[in-house]
């Protein structure tokens, strides 16, 4: 899933391609991708496109008519095309392909999404705040104002719950997914486990300045990629997340997964749990 630095790349990236090129069409080949009708999307045909910004995970193309907002979900993602076939795609359930956006020299966007489960969504508004997710954000991590006391008042009031699952709830903090809350628990060397509000001044210290560098770096290495290298530059720089059963690049020990329903979570246990592996609910479940 595009998370907040590859989402904030994206941003840059198609600024740059965008800038100052009008939108001709939208062609939705995916309609469960289009989640409004007012306005309606022939209102872009003819808008100029002013900037490309992100609102935690959500990109948003701002034009003269209205912001056209995306959000990739797990398998979603964003293709230039220097020139666009002339033809209208057919809604088809075996293609990738949600939405075209066709740019006035012939070039376009491909928005795509693959597997079968199909979370993509666009939405046209006047205010980005209409979308329903961005108007339930959390502080965005890399912003002047989300300091170590910001996150404090966010991990006493979380309590209990385990550090992994407020990090990557967007109503608390916005824009870390999965994989970058493995990475930068690992970082801060701290299991995913631990209780939010249970943290030390010294841990919370460590934790804020793992969460600003771990995305901050992310971010600096993807500014200037194409969206095409984008997702080749995430999966090199990962120290634990989807490498199970490799040797940490820190101290050696093979990085050990625990799988829930629908995700699973990586960690290190020498660097994050003491040498203790985490209990794996799904395989507890199966040995009884």
């Amino acid at each position: 899933m595009p998370e907040l630095p590859e989402v904030e790349a994206l941003a840059l990236d198609l600024r740059g391609r965008l800038d100052g090129r009008a939108i001709v069409k939208v062609h939705v080949a995916a309609i469960s991708a289009l989640k409004t009708f007012d306005p309606p999307l022939t209102a872009l045909e003819g808008a100029l496109v002013d900037d490309v910004t992100r609102h935690g995970k959500f990109l948003d193309v701002h034009t003269s008519a209205a912001h056209l907002v995306l959000h990739l979900a797990r398998a979603g993602w964003v293709r230039w095309r220097d020139e666009v076939p002339t033809l209208p795609p057919k809604p088809s359930t075996k293609s990738t392909l949600a939405v075209r956006v066709v740019l006035d020299d012939g070039s376009g966007l491909d928005i795509t999404e693959a597997g079968t489960r199909k979370s993509l969504a666009m939405y046209l508004v006047h205010d980005p705040h209409d979308v329903p997710g961005i108007a339930s954000l959390g502080p965005d991590p890399l912003t002047d104002d989300f300091t170590v006391e910001t996150l404090r008042e966010i991990l006493t009031r979380e309590g209990r719950k385990q550090i992994k699952g407020v990090l990557r709830h967007q109503g608390t903090i916005a824009g870390i997914g999965n994989a970058y809350s493995d990475e930068l628990l690992h970082a801060a060397r701290m299991s995913p486990f631990k209780p939010a509000g249970s943290l030390t001044d010294e841990e919370l210290g460590t934790l804020y300045a793992a969460i600003r560098d771990v995305l901050g770096d992310a971010v600096a290495r993807s500014r200037g990629l194409a969206a095409s290298e984008l997702k080749g530059e995430k999966k090199s720089h990962l120290a634990v997340h989807g490498r199970t059963g490799q040797p940490c690049p820190v101290c050696g020990d093979t990085v050990r997964e625990v799988s829930f329903a629908d995700s699973s979570l990586q960690y290190c246990p020498t660097c994050q749990t003491g040498g203790k592996p985490l209990a794996d609910r799904r395989l507890s479940k199966l040995l009884k």
